[in-house]
């Protein structure tokens, strides 16, 4: 068990999943980025599962890290997104491959449109890049042993990870640490336009139904037949994955429409 922080979950969460699980239930506090807590997790599930193995891995915990113009950032705002959503999924598949392979079972990877198309400097899109690369060799890989892989890509839904008012938080925090010749560049007013701009297209671009993303996994977990990508939300099939497959002379025209105009593009 995994939450959005990728470490142990938090009091009211554990409590729900307590609350509502079976006798049957194993549940285990699962971190990630830890090493070695990832491979004690294989080995207690190895040991609950025997020789049958693990019919099914779900990859979902993911963080989404700050999100800003690139030449805002430093190394660090990419390195947690990119441990947590990538690093730390391949490891989390690697320690329980052998026991899916055992039960020629269903590995399903939980995505991003962010892993098609990039709206945002920050490290959540590259992990999303790297974890639709990682699954999609591990796929093909894993078609010979009877072990079928799947990837969902939801669109913007209404979770942890999509709060504005975190997102506005962390932005100003990085602001405020900037230098003035870059302060300079971006005009003063350029938080608060971009705040504004940005909260209309996620207004717009909301989805509400979090089963959508559930049915998805239950269908790759279950079907004779599962996908090997699932879309999920009107925003992520209307707009897009439509506009990932355009060349990128027409994803830069329709994303930078939105996009605040700076005070000063001088760099001297």
């Amino acid at each position: 068990m995994a939450h959005q922080g990728a470490k142990c979950p938090d009091i009211f969460t554990k409590n729900v999943f307590l609350h509502n699980s079976h006798p049957c239930h194993l549940l285990l506090v699962l971190d990630v980025t830890d090493s070695d807590n990832v491979k004690k997790v294989a080995e207690r599930v190895k040991a609950e599962v025997g020789s049958e193995g693990l019919w099914g891995l779900i990859n979902n915990a993911g963080i989404m890290g700050p999100t800003a113009p690139t030449d805002w950032l430093k190394i660090e705002h990419f390195r947690a997104p990119i441990e947590v959503n990538l690093i730390g999924l391949i490891n989390v598949t690697l320690n329980m491959l052998p026991l899916v392979k055992k039960a020629k079972g269903r590995i399903v990877n939980i995505s991003s449109i962010g892993g098609r198309l990039t709206v945002n400097g920050g490290g959540y899109f590259p992990s999303k890049y790297g974890l639709e690369g990682f699954n999609d060799s591990l796929r093909r890989d894993m078609i010979a042993f009877g072990v079928k892989v799947s990837c969902i890509e939801p669109g913007l839904f209404n979770t942890k990870l999509s709060n504005q008012t975190k997102v506005i938080k962390e932005r100003e925090a990085i602001w405020n640490q900037l230098p003035p010749a870059i302060k300079k560049q971006y005009g003063e007013g350029y938080l608060q336009e971009d705040a504004a701009r940005k909260g209309k297209l996620v207004r717009m671009s909301m989805n509400t139904d979090l089963s959508l993303v559930v049915q998805c996994m239950e269908h790759a977990l279950t079907s004779l037949h599962p996908c090997t990508h699932y879309p999920v939300g009107r925003d992520a099939k209307l707009l897009w994955i439509p506009l990932s497959n355009m060349p990128a002379a027409i994803q830069d025209f329709v994303l930078l429409r939105n996009k605040v105009k700076l005070a000063d593009t001088s760099t001297g």
